[in-house]
């Protein structure tokens, strides 16, 4: 009897034990899966940021053909395509997107931003009109922003701008887009004034040194405005000077400036040269 006892003892911690084993294995693979979805995120994230472009397009295109009903995968690859500059695929993947059952406003402004890239205004304002206005993000606004300018609105476009600036931390980009706007316009004043706003925000921004001095030029003032620059680019901003001198027809302070631009640049400045050479034969 004693013996019988102790079997019966034996069988339940045995019975026990593997119900305890089973239970620490659910445990043990439901935390598995739990760090692999968040070490997924993390990866997901990395490869929308700092991955290069077109490894992130790789990796979630692969991702996307495994688990083709997982909608985060498919804007991954949609938005990994546009930092790849590879517009017309982008625009494709975002299409098929928008069409999903649980899209969203912002992927339909990713969408018009594809459009954008490809030069197929009328069809990213005709996606921008199906955002609900209670949809007031950065990207919404500047991309509103750059169709007006394209149709040449300009009110409705200094709107957008101004909301879009409002929107973000980091505006030096779009203060050079709307500069570049008032630039075209002949609103001189504004747009140096824009552009030296977005410099404020990003001083590494050539493109809005650039512009600021070809607004100085358009006014005949050919002096460089006080900006921190490099000597390289001190000597890019005198070339672009002196070929705006020379455009209207201030030929002999061209050559002074070109001169300049030769003198200033730490390597030997071709363009500079071969306009000098130009300007002089």
């Amino acid at each position: 009897m004693r013996h019988m006892k102790t079997g019966m003892l034996c069988l339940i911690s045995t019975i026990a034990l593997a119900a305890c084993e089973k239970g620490n294995k659910d445990e043990y693979s439901k935390t598995l899966k739990n760090v692999n979805v968040i070490d997924e995120t993390n990866l997901n994230s990395i490869m929308l940021t700092v991955a290069d472009p077109n490894e992130a397009v790789n990796y979630f295109q692969k991702a996307s053909i495994n688990d083709p009903d997982r909608l985060d995968l498919q804007r991954g690859h949609g938005q990994s395509l546009l930092r790849a500059k590879r517009a017309t695929e982008a625009g494709v993947v975002w299409a098929k997107i928008v069409k999903h059952p649980e899209s969203n406003s912002d992927d339909k402004v990713f969408y018009a931003n594809a459009l954008v890239r490809q030069g197929e205004w009328k069809k990213a304002e005709k996606v921008l009109d199906d955002v609900p206005p209670t949809h007031e993000t950065f990207e919404r606004y500047r991309l509103e922003a750059i169709i007006a300018d394209t149709n040449k609105e300009w009110k409705k476009a200094d709107s957008f701008y101004e909301t879009a600036v409002g929107l973000t931390t980091t505006p030096g980009s779009v203060l050079n887009n709307w500069g570049f706007s008032k630039l075209t316009r002949g609103d001189y004043d504004n747009a140096e004034r824009l552009f030296g706003e977005a410099i404020t925000y990003d001083p590494s921004l050539f493109t809005a040194k650039n512009n600021m001095v070809l607004a100085r030029g358009a006014r005949k003032n050919y002096t460089l405005p006080i900006i921190q620059v490099t000597q390289v680019e001190r000597a890019q901003l005198l070339h672009t000077l002196a070929l705006s001198a020379i455009k209207q027809g201030d030929t002999e302070t061209g050559k002074s400036l070109l001169q300049e631009a030769i003198e200033t640049h730490p390597q030997h400045f071709e363009a500079a040269v071969r306009s000098l050479r130009t300007l002089e034969s």
